[in-house]
């Protein structure tokens, strides 16, 4: 497995694994009601997520492979909210924190799976661009949806205006939070390789 800083986020572990996947079934399963029900970009919102979360484990073909369950959880509280009825996890920056964790985890999977290189300092950058970019996305593709089913599109120019701002404050506070979450786990991954050499000199002892 990848052990570059972003590539070791994909974790091996059985705990982490049993609440990545319980999060992924309840996402899949949100989403097969939202589609059920009408929401139709909701849907489609969690099975872009539920793919992205099973590719992992699909490459290294291990159940235990996962990507950390926190990163997870933030990326589908929208979805969640939809099941728990929270106008706040459903709301526009709840929504776009879950865009930045996406974008996180795309940055974490073309590191592995592509021959696309990143620092964990350009994947904050890179996180922080794509939030805001999906803002004009996510409203663009609520009106193309409007239009086809011939419905009107509620959102006004000031409010598409409050998503960008809303988008840019999501990137940036998601940016930190990630910087912040990579040296957690630069840390520990040092203590792990001080740990192990300190085993491995006293064996040689």
């Amino acid at each position: 497995m990848s052990q570059t800083p972003l590539g070791g986020l994909i974790a091996d572990d059985r705990t982490n694994a049993a609440i990545a996947w319980l999060l992924v079934v309840a996402i899949a399963a949100i989403g097969v009601a939202a589609f059920l029900t009408g929401g139709v970009l909701w849907a489609t919102f969690a099975a872009v997520l539920v793919t992205l979360a099973v590719l992992p484990p699909i490459a290294f073909r291990s159940s235990l492979v996962m990507l950390p369950w926190e990163v997870l959880l933030l990326a589908g509280l929208p979805v969640l909210g939809l099941a728990v009825g929270s106008d706040r996890l459903t709301g526009h920056f709840t929504s776009y924190l879950s865009v930045a964790a996406i974008a996180l985890v795309v940055a974490v999977e073309l590191q592995l799976f592509t021959s696309v290189r990143m620092t964990p300092g350009f994947a904050v950058v890179f996180v922080v661009v794509t939030t805001m970019a999906t803002a004009g996305l996510w409203a663009l593709l609520r009106w193309s949806v409007a239009q086809t089913l011939g419905i009107p599109f509620t959102a006004d120019h000031d409010a598409v205006m409050w998503e960008f701002v809303y988008s840019a404050l999501a990137g940036l506070g998601a940016g930190v939070v990630f910087e912040l979450y990579f040296r957690r786990f630069a840390r520990h991954d040092q203590r792990l390789r001080d740990r192990s050499a300190t085993i491995t000199e006293a064996d040689d002892g």
